[in-house]
């Protein structure tokens, strides 16, 4: 970490990360030349940099991964979370190597380049996640050039007038414009995503940034899904005489969010159809019962992460991915918890004690990650028979 306010990298950089408190990070560019501005946060993920890097909750987020062998699996376009990356730069350790996988089609360094995306590498990747532990996600600038060439005032001057994720609404930025039907349902070996005979339950799910892996799990169950954007009325959504409503993943503050989401929410409740949230969607209904959302000092993200199911005291390992929780002091009597995180003991899941609605912090659809989670999907199912 360096001096902010010298310009000049040190031999060999061609990449940068300004910290908002004045440090300065050097490194090795890759992908796209330029520069972002954005949440520094970190992943302790092993697998599924794509799928991460897809991820629509990460808009406005750039991405520290605690694994340091990122990019050795290649790309492909299969495992993709949404139509274009969301994340905005990828912070790595080791210098993305030439892929050793036999589903790739494409290097890591090239799908960021095609991508727009800014990739730093040769990064002490523990120092700064130790950094965001200690002082919480920094606001920063990430910038590639591969003349070495950095304005390190200007960016540093960028990064301190970011006004940060609290209090921004980027489900707006990330959701469909559009209403449309999804049949898709998951990936096998040798077939790759399957098509699964039409379901018998008609869902609709609120776009709020939502994964395509969350879509083909809730195809798997027997649904038929109809996606509709974030800002989608009670009116529009039915008009689809849904058996059942899913509030999906997403980024930004809830709170911000809620502004519109949470009246057509609590409309939705009054007619005691089932419901099912998962982590802005989690969100999301906490606020529409009373509860409260707060900023987490670093968030949860990683793809290993125990949580209590408190029903039988059983351990899932999770997937994660938010800079928010909801403030279980603050959930109203009806409303039980159903998942503690075993890290820091915050709320990951409630049901509503008069009806049929629950919501996970966590993403069941593991991907990636573990799918120890995967009897949700079910379990809503089951609700709308």
């Amino acid at each position: 970490m360096a001096d902010p306010i010298s310009s000049r990298a040190p031999s060999g950089a061609t990449g940068v990360l300004v910290l908002a408190s004045g440090e300065v990070i050097w490194g090795r560019g890759f992908g796209a030349e330029g520069q972002a501005v954005g949440e520094v946060c970190f992943n302790t993920a092993m697998t599924g940099y794509q799928e991460v890097m897809t991820d629509p909750s990460y808009a406005g987020q750039i991405i520290n991964f605690t694994f340091p062998h990122i990019g050795n699996v290649g790309t492909n376009p299969e495992d993709v979370e949404a139509l274009n990356p969301h994340a905005l730069g990828a912070i790595v350790r080791q210098d993305v190597t030439n892929p050793s996988n036999f589903r790739s089609t494409q290097h890591f360094d090239a799908w960021m380049k095609a991508n727009g995306r800014i990739g730093i590498s040769g990064v002490d990747t523990r120092a700064l996640t130790r950094l965001i532990r200690v002082a919480g996600a920094p606001n920063a600038v990430i910038a590639y050039s591969a003349s070495g060439d950095f304005d390190v005032p200007a960016m540093l001057a960028r990064a301190k007038a970011w006004a940060g994720l609290e209090g921004m609404d980027l489900a707006k930025d990330v959701t469909t414009l559009q209403t449309y039907g999804w049949d898709q349902g998951l990936w096998k070996l040798g077939a790759g995503y399957t098509a699964p005979a039409k379901g018998r339950k008609k869902v609709v799910a609120i776009d709020y940034g939502i994964k395509h892996n969350i879509l083909r799990n809730l195809v798997d169950v027997g649904c038929d899904v109809t996606i509709v954007p974030a800002t989608a009325t009670f009116e529009d959504i039915m008009v689809h005489a849904p058996d059942g409503l899913f509030l999906s993943n997403g980024p930004g503050d809830p709170a911000a969010t809620g502004v519109y989401a949470v009246p057509v929410i609590q409309k939705w409740l009054e007619t005691k159809k089932p419901l099912f949230g998962i982590c802005l969607g989690h969100q999301m209904l906490g606020l529409a019962v009373g509860a409260k959302t707060e900023k987490m000092h670093q968030g949860h993200r990683g793809a290993n992460h125990p949580v209590k199911r408190l029903s039988d005291g059983a351990v899932e390992i999770t997937s994660m991915n938010h800079g928010f929780a909801v403030d279980a002091a603050t959930l109203p009597a009806n409303a039980k918890a159903t998942h503690i995180s075993l890290f820091d003991g915050s709320n990951c899941g409630f049901e509503l004690a008069d009806q049929s609605a629950f919501s996970v912090q966590y993403h069941p659809e593991a991907s990636p990650g573990p799918q120890d989670s995967h009897y949700l999907f079910e379990k809503f199912a089951e609700m709308m028979k």
